[in-house]
C-alpha cells in the first residue's frame, strides 16, 4: 500500500490522502477537497484515481468531489446513511465492509459516529495498520460535535473501537491540529512529559512534513485517551466543582471536550 498525505495549506488545515496499489497504480482519494493538488500528485506518481471516499459529509471534506469525478470518473463512497447529504454517492458502506484498491490494497470500514453520525474511518489490512480517521481522531486530539454530532457517540467510538486498535497503528487524520492539541493536553495534564517532548518537535512545524503518530503515541499524549489520569481529573475538578470524587470515563471525556470547545 502506498500512501500520499497531501497538505492543502487551506484555512481549515486539511490533509487529503491518496492510497494506491503498487502493482496497478489504481488509487483511492480520501476527502480530496483540494482536487487540484490531488489530481496533480496522482499524475506525478502515475496513478489513476478510481475511487473517492468521504469520511463524512462536511463541505471541507466533500468540496472536491465533483472535480475529481469529472476528471477521473471515480466512484464516490461514503457512509450508507449519508446518501441525502453527499451528492452523487455510488456506494454506501457499513462497519466491516471492505474497500479494495487495485490488486493489493484492502481497507476496512469502521462506523465511527460522534463528529457526525455518518462518519467512516478506514483501517488498512497491512502488516502495520494505518487508520484514516477523518475528523474523529486527530493527532493528540478528538473531533468536535458541533454540526450534527454526539458527545456520547464520540466517547463510545473512542472507548469501544479506537482504543482497542493495535498500538502500532499509524494515525492519519483529516486536519493538522497537532501543535494546538498538544498545548491543550498540557493545559489539562502539565506533567505529561511525552506531550512536552513532542510539542518541542512540532512547534512552528511544516505540516507537509509533520509527525505521523501511532496509537501508542496517542495513548501517551492525547488527553482524550487519558481519562484515568489523576492530573486530568484533578484539573477538571478545579473547573467543575460538581465532578464526582471518582468520575466515570465518559464524564471525563465529555468535560474535556466541553473545555476544548472554548479553549
Amino acid at each position: 500500500m502506498l500512501v500520499e498525505r497531501i497538505w492543502t495549506g487551506n484555512a481549515y488545515r486539511n490533509f487529503n490522502y491518496l492510497i494506491a496499489c503498487p502493482e496497478t497504480g489504481e488509487a483511492l482519494a480520501i476527502d480530496p477537497v483540494d482536487h487540484e493538488k490531488c489530481l496533480s500528485r496522482a499524475k506525478v506518481r502515475g496513478w489513476q484515481i478510481t475511487q473517492l471516499l468521504n469520511t463524512h459529509e462536511h463541505r471541507d471534506h466533500t468540496g472536491g468531489n465533483d472535480a475529481i469525478v469529472a476528471a477521473t470518473g471515480a466512484k464516490v463512497i461514503a457512509h450508507h446513511k449519508a446518501g441525502g447529504k453527499i451528492a452523487g454517492m455510488d456506494r454506501g458502506v457499513k462497519a466491516g465492509d471492505l474497500i479494495r484498491v487495485g490488486k493489493t490494497v484492502e481497507l476496512e470500514c469502521l462506523d465511527t459516529p460522534g463528529h457526525t453520525m455518518c462518519h467512516i474511518c478506514l483501517l488498512s489490512h497491512t502488516d502495520q495498520p494505518a487508520l484514516f480517521s477523518g475528523d474523529t481522531l486527530f493527532n493528540a486530539g478528538a473531533g468536535n460535535c458541533h454540526n450534527g454530532g454526539s458527545i456520547e457517540s464520540l466517547y463510545q467510538t473512542f472507548a469501544d473501537q479506537l482504543a482497542k486498535l493495535p498500538e502500532n497503528t499509524k494515525i492519519y487524520p483529516g486536519h493538522d491540529y497537532i501543535e494546538n492539541n498538544l498545548k491543550f493536553t498540557l493545559s489539562r495534564e502539565s506533567d505529561n512529559d511525552a506531550a512536552k517532548a513532542l510539542l518541542a518537535t512540532v512547534t512552528g512545524h511544516d505540516p507537509a512534513n509533520s509527525t505521523v503518530t501511532t496509537l501508542s503515541d496517542e495513548l501517551r499524549i492525547n488527553t482524550f485517551f487519558r481519562l484515568k489520569s489523576a492530573s486530568v481529573i484533578a484539573g477538571l475538578r478545579e473547573r467543575f466543582a460538581d465532578l464526582p470524587a471518582k468520575p466515570d470515563a465518559k464524564t471525563v471525556f465529555a468535560k474535556l471536550r466541553e473545555l476544548r470547545n472554548t479553549w
